[in-house]
């Protein structure tokens, strides 16, 4: 008799969470009495596992058990640690921590030594840890919209990384440790305190899109017209009064751009000295010529 009234208490009390606020998929799940495992999605490639949007202030213990998930998303929830369980999963490729209120990365981020692809952006992050140069095969960082002013040196090692994104920072120049990423071929350091750039851009030979917009930068270097490979420069919103007159030898770059997403040159909202103003209301190629009879009248 008390074993069945206990059954019938334990049915109207899953009867009236169920008639709740909705619960979160994974605590939906273990109130059901389901494996943790019965959440994860098997893709053509990753086995995946979203928790976005739930809500969550910490991560499920359950979660550093699913040893075989490539792909974990995390974001937009008000996370404020991660606890060193993280390194317990050593297959994730994708990692999404983008949208919460992250003070820190664990050390043992560096044991995801399969990730390719993480986003740690509009977090509050002031630091990251030299552990994550130990992910080697890191392709795609985004620490966008966070509190960092500087970058380990270790990243040198980060050598397979192609696409950074370190916007909306507080760089108040760039770090010497990017100069050593040649596999670059995207750099975003827009909406940050930069008053220059160094003449060591050159190095990131296969850089197609830098984005420096809305920073302090006085000029540009002359030796950022070597890389041959820029698409899309955008150093809109500066302080930048003359420009380097090797500039037209940045072929790729194929018009005067103004819309954020257009490839080319962005160099509005700038106090350029004159005649630069009514020259690049010309486009690029009178520009460009511009510059080319100014070098050899010099």
């Amino acid at each position: 008799m008390g074993s069945e009234h206990s059954k019938n208490e334990e049915r109207r009390s899953m009867v009236f969470l169920r008639k709740g606020p909705k619960l979160p998929a994974w605590e939906d799940a273990l109130l059901a009495g389901r494996e943790p495992k019965s959440l994860l999605k098997r893709g053509l490639r990753y086995v995946s596992l979203s928790l976005i949007m739930k809500g969550m202030t910490s991560t499920p213990d359950f979660l550093w058990g699913l040893h075989e998930v490539q792909k974990l998303n995390l974001s937009r929830n008000q996370l404020v640690v991660i606890p060193p369980s993280l390194g317990k999963l050593d297959r994730l490729v994708v990692l999404n921590l983008g949208g919460n209120c992250l003070k820190c990365l664990p050390k043992e981020i560096g044991l995801l030594r399969n990730l390719k692809v993480l986003f740690v952006n509009m977090n509050c992050l002031k630091e990251v840890p030299a552990e994550l140069s130990l992910c080697r095969k890191l392709e795609v960082l985004s620490l966008s919209h966070n509190c960092i002013s500087q970058l380990p040196l270790s990243f040198t090692d980060l050598t397979n990384l192609r696409k950074l994104n370190l916007s909306n920072n507080r760089f108040v120049q760039i770090p010497l440790c990017i100069f050593a990423l040649r596999s670059l071929d995207f750099l975003h350091l827009g909406s940050n305190k930069l008053e220059n750039i160094a003449e060591s851009i050159q190095y990131l030979v296969n850089l197609q899109i830098f984005i420096v917009e809305n920073n302090s930068i006085r000029s540009l270097p002359r030796s950022l017209c070597y890389i041959s490979t820029l698409e899309l420069l955008n150093a809109d919103y500066n302080a930048i009064q003359t420009l380097p007159d090797d500039l037209y030898l940045l072929r790729r770059l194929r018009r005067i751009a103004w819309n954020p997403m257009d490839k080319g040159l962005h160099i509005a909202h700038n106090p350029l000295s004159r005649p630069l103003p009514e020259v690049v209301e010309g486009g690029l190629d009178v520009l460009f010529n511009y510059l080319r009879d100014k070098k050899e009248h010099n």
